[in-house]
């Protein structure tokens, strides 16, 4: 069973940072890559950074060298490091697993099986 749980989000003033958390069942982890992506109100869900089991990362173009995506193996779980937060960084941060088919196409949702709920990130400029 493949569950994932986020946390981590939150308020914070442009320039600040947040670490977000995606908690994963032991197979998400190992089999998928982890992906975040985010969601604005009336907006398409953007991927922002995925990592697969063997530690290779993608990044969005609007947050590389902002963003960092990290894994631990000693608990499941994907970090998401955010600094310089700018208040476009506002909206839903998800949490997905799957296995793209390509790897240019890691950033579409439909490459992805597996959801968290999802946690806000507020930005205040």
């Amino acid at each position: 069973q493949v569950q994932l749980a986020e946390s981590g989000g939150g308020s914070v003033q442009a320039g600040g940072s947040l670490r977000l958390s995606c908690a994963a069942s032991p197979y998400a982890y190992s089999r998928n890559w982890v992906a975040w992506f985010r969601q604005a109100p009336g907006k398409e869900r953007e991927g922002v950074a995925s990592i697969t089991p063997n530690d290779s990362t993608r990044y969005g173009d609007s947050v590389k060298g902002r963003f960092t995506i990290s894994r631990d193996n000693s608990n499941y779980t994907v970090y998401l490091q955010m600094n310089s937060l700018k208040p476009e960084d506002t909206a839903m941060y998800y949490c997905a697993a799957g296995v793209p088919y390509y790897t240019g196409t890691w950033h579409k949702p439909d490459e992805y099986n597996y959801w968290g709920q999802g946690t806000q990130v507020t930005v205040s400029s």
